[in-house]
């Protein structure tokens, strides 16, 4: 095993672990997926907490300490809290936080915050309740607004939104979402638009997703495939390797910067 930090060809330190607990969300998202829906994997693919937990354990020995659970929707799978509460035990874990579309985020923030979550991105690309039906295909955005605040009351601070853009923050959707985020006193990232198969991605306006010279990351997929880099179709399956073949794999295979991957599609990936 190798020394912490570890640092992959190009001289970056990688300690960031995202990982997807589901294919399936309670949303279905304009951007993400197709009118007619997709096809998710079967209930055996997808990985087990235990098997989660377990390769948490073994990627903080190689220099992971942020670890961010993502879906699809990470709220709609079944015990959630339990997985959150057993990686919250794992020592070395020094960020603990959730993606989430802020759904069922009422229901959950204080369960999750006793389990040791720390903190929350909430999605939100717009605020008007007409647009944001549009952007989701029915989405309630009052039951993501609700989900801030009960987020917020619950201490999982700080709460940060992610908005996608088309193409600028001057947008209407993105500016109305700026001016609910100044109000509530949250960061807002502004993620514009991807293309896998093409290729195409920006640096996220407020954060530090899409810049390839900083990227410190590998991602879980739901199914146990480990990737190095979004935007690249290099993966390592953890169950046919094993957990430490696959991160030293993953490390020394992350490329310099993102190509495209046609292969995948983002919800397949995970957020």
């Amino acid at each position: 095993m190798w020394i912490c930090p570890v640092k992959d060809a190009f001289g970056r330190v990688i300690n960031y672990l995202r990982v997807s607990v589901t294919d399936r969300c309670n949303l279905h998202c304009v951007y993400c997926r197709p009118p007619g829906g997709v096809p998710l994997f079967a209930h055996e693919r997808i990985l087990s907490y235990e098997e989660i937990v377990e390769f948490v354990r073994v990627a903080v020995g190689y220099g992971i300490d942020k670890v961010r659970i993502t879906g699809g929707e990470p709220l709609v799978r079944r015990n959630i809290v339990s997985l959150v509460e057993r990686l919250a035990q794992v020592p070395g874990i020094a960020d603990l936080c959730m993606t989430t579309n802020g759904t069922v985020l009422e229901q959950f923030a204080i369960p999750l915050a006793a389990a040791g979550l720390g903190r929350v991105n909430v999605s939100l690309d717009a605020v008007a309740s007409e647009r944001y039906a549009a952007i989701t295909r029915g989405g309630d955005v009052t039951l993501v607004l609700a989900g801030i605040d009960a987020a917020l009351e619950a201490g999982l601070k700080p709460v940060k939104l992610n908005c996608v853009v088309e193409r600028s923050l001057d947008e209407p959707d993105a500016r109305e979402v700026a001016a609910y985020g100044a109000g509530r006193g949250l960061e807002v990232r502004y993620i514009r638009r991807m293309n896998l198969s093409e290729g195409t991605f920006w640096v996220v306006h407020g954060g530090s997703g899409g810049n390839c010279a900083m990227c410190n990351r590998l991602r879980l997929t739901s199914d146990g495939r480990l990737r190095p880099c979004l935007f690249h179709d290099v993966e390592f399956n953890v169950r046919e390797l094993g957990y430490e073949k696959a991160l030293e794999a993953a490390v020394a295979a992350k490329p310099k910067c993102g190509s495209s991957s046609p292969e995948n599609l983002m919800y397949q990936i995970g957020g």
